[in-house]
Parts: structure tokens; sequence; C-alpha cells
């Protein structure tokens, strides 16, 4: 019984461990106004599309006048 309830508790350590390295392991985020995307940004699915299409991997609107900026890991 003891070995059982010992090998129960290792497996939760390793999962709380492992849990706490994938926090640990982020990038940085760059952003850059779309270049591509013209007028006003209403859909953030549109704006995403559009960067995509330049190469980031998606985008949203923002601001009071609503730019389309891209973003991607850096």
């Amino acid at each position: 019984m003891e070995k059982k309830t010992l090998g129960v508790l290792f497996m939760f350590f390793l999962l709380l461990t492992a849990d706490v390295a994938v926090k640990t392991a982020e990038a940085r985020t760059c952003e850059s106004r779309s270049h591509r995307f013209k007028g006003t940004c209403l859909s953030d699915t549109t704006c995403a599309h559009a960067c995509r299409n330049e190469g980031f991997s998606g985008g949203d609107c923002r601001g009071l006048r609503r730019r389309c900026f891209c973003n991607r890991l850096c």
C-alpha cells in the first residue's frame, strides 16, 4: 500500500514540475502595423488573414482609429 501511495505522489510531483516548466518558456511577441490592410479595421479575422499573407502569424484590430496590427513570435 505504501509503494502505491508513493508512486501516485511521485507522478503528481512530475505533473506539477512539467506544468511549471511550460509556463516559464514564453517567447516575446513582436508586432507591426499591417502594410497591406487598407481602411478601418472592423474584423479581427480579416486583419489576421491580411497579416498571414504578409508572413506574420496573426493580427488584430486596435486603437481608437481601429488599425490592423500584425504579430509573430520573435
